[in-house]
Parts: C-alpha cells; sequence; structure tokens
C-alpha cells in the first residue's frame, strides 16, 4: 500500500514550466476511501486538489483520480473585494484492472496512456488541450 506523500508535477507553462506540490490532506470528507492532496493557494477556495480512490468489485481493482483546478478571481461590490470560484477545470479517470492482470500489463497499459497525453501527440492534445473535434 503506497504512503501519502507530496506529488510533485509540472505543468506545460511556456517558456518555463512550473512545478506544483500537492501536499497530504489526508482522507477525502465525503468518501472514506479516497485520499486526497491539496496544492496551497492565497484563499482556500482557490486550492487545487487531487483525490486517489481505490476499490475491489467483482475480481477488478479500480483506482480513480479526481483532479479538480479552480480559477479565481476578485469580485469587488460595493467595496468589498471577495475572492470567488469563477470556472474549475476538472479531471476524472479510472483505471480499471483485472485482479488477475500483471504487474507488467499494468504498468504498459499506464505507460501507453500517459505517453497519449503527451503535447506530441496531435489528436489527443488537439481534443483536450485545443478543444478541437476528431474527424477523419
Amino acid at each position: 500500500m503506497p504512503v501519502a506523500a507530496t506529488i510533485a508535477v509540472n505543468d506545460r507553462a511556456t517558456p518555463t514550466p512550473v512545478l506544483h506540490n500537492f501536499v497530504p490532506a489526508g482522507p477525502a470528507t465525503t468518501d472514506k476511501l479516497a485520499y486526497t492532496f491539496k496544492e496551497t493557494a492565497t484563499v482556500p477556495i482557490g486550492e487545487k486538489f487531487l483525490s486517489v480512490r481505490s476499490r475491489d468489485v467483482n475480481g477488478r481493482h479500480y483506482t480513480r483520480l479526481l483532479f479538480v483546478i479552480p480559477v479565481v478571481a476578485t469580485e469587488t461590490v460595493n467595496g468589498i473585494s471577495v475572492p470567488k470560484v469563477v470556472r474549475e477545470g476538472l479531471i476524472d479517470c479510472t483505471f480499471r484492472f483485472d485482479r488477475t492482470s500483471t504487474e507488467q500489463e499494468r504498468a504498459d497499459s499506464v505507460g501507453m496512456f500517459y505517453n497519449m497525453l503527451a503535447a506530441g501527440q496531435a489528436t489527443i492534445n488537439g481534443a483536450v488541450v485545443k478543444l478541437e473535434h476528431v474527424w477523419s
């Protein structure tokens, strides 16, 4: 069982990617099977968070990653400034493997999925990042 530790990842900012640290924040309040990691922000509503949930159902192992990225702006009404979430990005990814799968099969599958998300993969990058429709 993996120990909850800080998860450090770079974004795709150009020209210099930014390192983001998601620190362990404890079990999720609404789902005791999930563990939450947060990147602190100037205001709590602006914190990015990652939830990792693992469970076994009918001979399959499920791992769900839920990544929430809020965008905060300061709203001023009658001279009072209040931070407000104006939108958020949400990435919901579920990995499902049969309990009889090998560790190498799982590693290969995750590696291929990881590489599909590379900026150089024009079809996937175009659909996900550029919001384009795939066509033939």
